[in-house]
């Protein structure tokens, strides 16, 4: 079932003002939305976009909404089909499942066309992060015309997490074609939620940050979502692949900024940077020592991917 609500925990509020809803994509696919009008009367500099990472939802940006409202920004955010409040693609909710990545693609379009483009003030900015971020990057090598700017945060080039890549792209695929697509993808036993603890998590070195994301996964958990199934990780590596082909940075004319964690172990950083290298209207940044989810980082970190958005997109307050 899909959601139409915006859920507050302790110390972390709907920001005011929210507007939340569903909206269907063009295969029928309803998505939760949200959005948030600047302040009556004063100047707005536009809109931010924010497309999450996988198995994130919309109450975990909470804050950045809040940074972007009090930078004269309107904002719009988006569940991802298949997690958080939007409408799930199995039987078994828990299971992260695609069959292609193109298919997020409608995402976006309903997000602009249903939310955004009617009423929200322009210049359009998105704001992504991991899968969210290549996600983008494919949108933009489809030559998406909507965004003036993109703004992407630890973007899904290659993944960090998989020791041997080669074998598990073979993998995958074998066993897509055997039918067990919808299977979770073979691994370590998962920990139940309230097993988790800060101490050794890959995403972030921010101790409350952390556990204020951990609460919402225990007091919201019909918004969580568990391990990617083999149909996600096959449909993740083909377009992994499609990003990495040499042609596909040159063709992009879209000017986009990344952002990357030099203490990411969640992608792989090199790739960020090489990837970069090769865009023609866009850049790339480290922040060193920084863990996967900049956005929920320590402020050490957090400050200085806020200064690089001011500096990138175009009408901040702080430029």
């Amino acid at each position: 079932m899909a959601d139409t609500t915006l859920y507050s925990t302790k110390g972390n509020p709907v920001p005011e003002g929210a507007s939340c809803g569903l909206v269907p994509a063009s295969d029928g696919v309803k998505l939760r939305v949200a959005r948030w009008m600047p302040v009556e009367d004063a100047p707005c500099r536009g809109t931010v976009c924010v497309f999450p990472g996988r198995t994130e939802k919309i109450e975990k940006y909470f804050e950045t909404v809040r940074n972007l409202l009090q930078r004269g920004f309107a904002v719009a955010a988006i569940d991802w089909r298949g997690q958080g409040g939007s409408q799930r693609l199995l039987a078994n909710a828990m299971k992260g499942h695609i069959r292609d990545f193109a298919e997020y693609q409608l995402d976006i379009e309903a997000l602009v066309r249903q939310v955004v483009a009617p009423d929200m003030p322009g210049p359009y900015f998105a704001l992504a992060h991991s899968m969210g971020a290549s996600i983008l990057i494919d949108h933009a090598r489809r030559q998406g015309p909507f965004f003036d700017r993109m703004f992407l945060i630890a973007p899904m080039l290659e993944l960090s997490l998989v020791k041997y890549d080669v074998a598990a792209r073979r993998l995958a695929r074998t066993l897509s074609r055997l039918g067990l697509s919808r299977a979770y993808v073979p691994t370590r036993k998962v920990r139940p939620i309230h097993e988790v603890h800060f101490e050794g998590n890959r995403l972030t070195s921010d101790e409350a940050r952390f556990a204020r994301n951990l609460t919402i996964a225990l007091e919201q958990p019909q918004l969580d979502v568990g391990p990617p199934t083999i149909g996600w990780v096959r449909a993740a590596f083909d377009l992994m692949e499609t990003l990495a082909a040499p042609a596909t940075a040159r063709a992009i004319r879209q000017p986009l900024l990344m952002v990357a964690a030099g203490a990411d172990k969640i992608v792989c950083t090199p790739t960020i940077e090489h990837f970069g290298m090769r865009l023609i209207a866009g850049a790339h940044i480290v922040i060193p020592g920084a863990r996967h989810e900049l956005l929920q980082e320590r402020d050490v970190f957090r400050e200085p991917l806020l200064a690089a958005f001011d500096a990138f997109i175009p009408g901040s307050a702080a430029a």
